[in-house]
């Protein structure tokens, strides 16, 4: 036989063995098919076929300390940002059995002494004798120099303001000795033994006084247009003017002065000036 024969029907042959397998996959499927990804990185398609699983995300919740007793509330992420739980808001300004009370305590302690009666009551259990315990606040805005300053005044400074339940008009033993053995803690406004209760007119001032602070407070200026001032600081100190306008988005007031005869606006910090002497 010629080479050239033998060489071709040795190739037929190879054809032929390898032929019919590939085209039963043709036949089976005609699309052509993609080389498998290698196993070390998934494919786009093993991707999106592996199922996703989630973990559930513990809800957010505000815990207010403020009110003689802790109060949760869970928050989705926009109320957690835009709302707070007040108690001198979001609670009846009286419940039931309870009366508001004035206690005297010592000067600039009061943050510190509602802290300690609050973490005592909840120790004690004793939650359904004491309720909320309020410390009113405002805070401040200044400006001085470009710089602002946010500082947190109390309203009513050496006084407390305690929601607690009498019985037969005076204060439980209990009541009366884990109030009495707290450092700072004075009298009660009243008689020994039988404070005397808020009027409503009085508790509603105080809740309201009691609401949280702004974030962002407004400065607040002490000056109308038309009081008489003088100047504290800068080149026109210790001269006298009237207050033309009030700027108090900037902190500024403009001043009219009486310089060589004529009157002149200056803008001066609110700081820099004061009231005139009457």
């Amino acid at each position: 036989m010629n080479p050239e024969t033998e060489g071709s029907a040795e190739m037929d042959s190879t054809t032929q063995e390898v032929t019919p397998e590939s085209c039963a996959a043709g036949e089976a499927d005609e699309q052509p098919v993609s080389e498998a990804p290698p196993l070390t990185q998934a494919s786009p398609a093993q991707e999106e076929a592996v199922p996703v699983v989630e973990t559930a995300t513990p809800a957010k919740s505000t815990t207010i300390e403020g009110a003689g007793f802790a109060v949760s509330a869970p928050l989705d992420d926009s109320q957690a940002s835009e709302e707070q739980f007040d108690p001198a808001v979001d609670m009846p300004m009286y419940r039931k059995g309870m009366d508001w009370f004035v206690l005297r305590v010592a000067s600039n302690k009061e943050n510190s002494v509602r802290d300690t009666l609050q973490r005592k009551v909840e120790i004690e259990e004793l939650t359904h004798r004491i309720g909320r315990i309020m410390v009113p606040t405002e805070k401040t805005r200044t400006l001085k120099g470009g710089k602002q300053k946010i500082t947190e005044i109390k309203l009513y400074p050496g006084y407390i303001f305690v929601e607690m339940k009498l019985e037969d008009g005076r204060i439980p033993q209990d009541v009366f000795f884990l109030i009495k053995e707290t450092t700072g803690v004075g009298d009660f406004v009243g008689t020994a033994g039988r404070p005397t209760p808020m009027s409503p007119g009085e508790v509603e001032k105080m809740l309201f006084d009691s609401r949280m602070p702004e974030e962002e407070p407004e400065i607040k200026l002490e000056f109308s247009p038309g009081d008489g001032v003088t100047i504290k600081e800068g080149p026109f100190e210790n001269y006298e003017g009237t207050i033309d306008e009030v700027m108090p988005d900037k902190g500024m007031v403009r001043v009219l002065v009486t310089i060589f005869g004529r009157q002149a606006p200056i803008e001066l910090e609110y700081w820099q000036v004061e009231k005139a002497e009457q």
